[in-house]
């Protein structure tokens, strides 16, 4: 697993991270209304969700945490 957890006491439900994951990781809890974990398993770690957030609620896992170059064209 790449993206390890989501701070729910840091997050503020604002959703910058679920619309920056290309991978479609993250969604928004609607009873929490906070954003979660919902497919960790699709993670590329390309550090867009953590970069985003302007909470730092988002950390990921130190043994997946090698960040991925990409070349948009």
């Amino acid at each position: 697993m790449a993206v390890d957890s989501i701070d729910a006491s840091l997050c503020n439900g604002c959703g910058i991270c679920v619309l920056s994951c290309p991978a479609d990781v993250l969604r928004m809890d609607k009873t929490l209304k906070k954003a979660v974990i919902q497919y960790a398993e699709d993670c590329v770690v390309c550090c867009w969700c953590v970069a985003e957030c302007p909470k730092d609620a988002i950390s990921l896992s130190p043994t997946r945490l090698v960040r991925v170059l990409t070349s948009w064209g």
